[in-house]
């Protein structure tokens, strides 16, 4: 089964509190998310490879650690998962942004795929998955479906709130993604929703309806 992180620190859970709270205005609900992106980044990002690398300090030569140029992608799934892109960015600057688009056929509920644009060398990447929610767990399902069609292998998954059913449904189809969220919620409702979850995370970003 694929592992399940819940990134539980002091700072995120305060920020996601105001991030669900419904009179955030976008402007803050799309700084927060940005910000709860960065603060995740640091445990998401916590076994990037090192190598030694000979520095000079102002008193002596030394051999110090560096990042081992491990190829990165951020690959948001459109449209919420852009709210998380700077936030992870900002620590890898020199990662690559893949996107995947994705809606819901509202007849059968099922995410339908419309858009995938991935750097050529996609299969040789560490690569994040990003998307705010983990509902159902079928867009996830798709978009790490799409990545594993073009060769990919090396794929974690990140979001900010979660429901227990999303989770099991990305661990059944794919038990080596591992899941890295800032909360996992109670439960989906009848319509998909996460409760008590934040609303349409793609809605309060971009502020349509």
């Amino acid at each position: 089964m694929g592992k399940l992180e819940v990134i539980n620190h002091p700072l995120i859970q305060h920020k996601l509190s105001i991030l669900r709270r419904t009179d955030t205005s976008t402007k803050a609900f799309r700084e927060l998310v940005d910000e709860i992106a960065m603060l995740m980044g640091y445990e998401v990002l916590r076994d990037l490879p090192l190598e030694d690398v000979e520095i000079e300090t102002p008193i002596t030569k030394t051999v110090q650690k560096q990042l081992a140029g491990k190829k990165l992608a951020i690959v948001p799934i459109l449209r919420a998962g852009i709210g998380m892109v700077d936030g992870l960015l900002s620590l890898v600057p020199a990662a690559k942004v893949g996107h995947i688009g994705m809606y819901r056929d509202e007849e059968t509920l099922q995410p339908v795929e419309y858009l995938v644009k991935l750097p050529e060398d996609i299969d040789q990447r560490q690569i994040f998955v990003v998307d705010p929610m983990l509902a159902t767990g079928g867009s996830a399902i798709l978009a790490v479906d799409s990545l594993k069609k073009r060769g990919a292998s090396n794929i974690k998954f990140v979001c900010l709130v979660s429901a227990p059913e999303g989770v099991k449904a990305l661990q059944a189809a794919h038990p080596d993604v591992e899941i890295f969220t800032a909360a996992l919620d109670e439960r989906l409702n009848e319509h998909g929703y996460i409760v008590p979850g934040l609303g349409d995370a793609g809605d309060r970003l971009f502020g349509t309806k």
